[in-house]
């Protein structure tokens, strides 16, 4: 059995691995796709918001050639982590469920890339989740938001040229996702329920947008719902409830995400069903669960602009400090 068991590979989750070497813990990191793969998945031109050392782990320095680090700098920058605090990772196994059983917790796996075999399953003494909230978007829920032309994520430009995109969102991710794509010449519309775009846009990017719809350079429709998604358009409800239609080729509905809520249940933790929240002890990071604890964005429920990786990643400190004097 292992002292500490920690699921997701991200910033959060390798900071807690690293606390947990320096307190001389066992330990292993679980993640269900590559090291980092929630960032491996962001806007491959992405720029982060923040300055390198606010994103820095275990005081190994974060070097980028500007101000601000962008995608492929951060994803060598967590390898190198990896690979200079020699993490234990088993990566691309997802945890199915989690029971307890004498002195621990007992974590049933399985493979996501079609390896032979079962994988054996993880005992630990402490449970840590840092799973985030990347894979769970917030659904539409609306006809035909399973059409293969409708993505909840954004990666590059190239496969939407000569096509009519919508963006459906109104924060950072849908007004830098407008951008890029207009900048390389895709037919572009915004959408957004909201009067207006959302005041935590990025501050160099909230002005480049706003002129651009201005402009009518990236076409807008505010105090706008999404009703229906048909194969060449969609179907829109303005704020005086009249419904039209639009020419439409492809969505990226980029409406934010939440915590795998059925996970955390599933293993007891209690959520509130306001925020989203989950039962933690701010001090600890322990749920009200004994023996398992939270790390990163996860903590924050549905209010995923309160949580970052420049706050996340001290959770691992509390959490191991909490565990080596248990």
């Amino acid at each position: 059995m292992l002292d500490v068991a920690i699921i997701g590979g991200g910033p959060a989750g390798l900071a807690t691995a690293i606390e947990c070497g320096r307190k001389g813990l066992s330990h292993v990191v679980l993640e269900k796709g590559g090291l980092v793969d929630s960032i491996r998945r962001f806007p491959v031109n992405m720029v982060f918001f923040t300055t390198p050392e606010l994103l820095e782990i275990g005081e190994l320095p974060l070097t980028c050639a500007a101000e601000k680090p962008i995608r492929l700098e951060s994803l060598k920058y967590y390898r190198r982590v990896a690979a200079h605090y020699r993490i234990p990772l088993r990566l691309y196994e997802r945890v199915r469920a989690v029971k307890r059983i004498e002195g621990g917790f007992e974590l049933e796996t399985s493979y996501e890339r079609g390896q032979p075999g079962t994988p054996q399953p993880v005992r630990a003494r402490k449970l840590v989740v840092a799973c985030g909230y990347y894979d769970n978007p917030n659904r539409l829920d609306v006809p035909g938001e399973d059409l293969p032309k409708v993505s909840h994520y954004f990666t590059e430009t190239h496969p939407y040229f000569g096509l009519e995109v919508a963006v459906i969102g109104g924060a950072n991710s849908a007004a830098e996702c407008a951008l890029d794509l207009f900048r390389s010449g895709v037919s572009v519309t915004l959408i957004h329920r909201g009067p207006a775009l959302s005041t935590h846009i990025k501050y160099w990017v909230r002005p480049d947008i706003l002129n651009r719809i201005e402009r009518g350079e990236v076409k807008a429709f505010l105090e706008t719902e999404v009703v229906a998604i048909h194969p060449g358009t969609l179907e829109l409800r303005g704020k005086t409830g009249e419904t039209f239609e639009i020419a439409n080729d492809a969505v990226l509905a980029l409406t934010g995400y939440q915590p795998d809520y059925a996970f955390l249940s599933s293993m007891g933790i209690e959520i509130d069903s306001g925020s989203g929240k989950p039962n933690i002890d701010p001090d600890t990071c322990e749920t009200n669960v004994p023996g398992i604890y939270l790390a990163g964005g996860v903590v924050a429920g549905r209010e995923n602009n309160k949580i970052f990786i420049e706050n996340g990643r001290f959770h691992g400190k509390k959490i191991v400090e909490h565990v080596a004097g248990s």
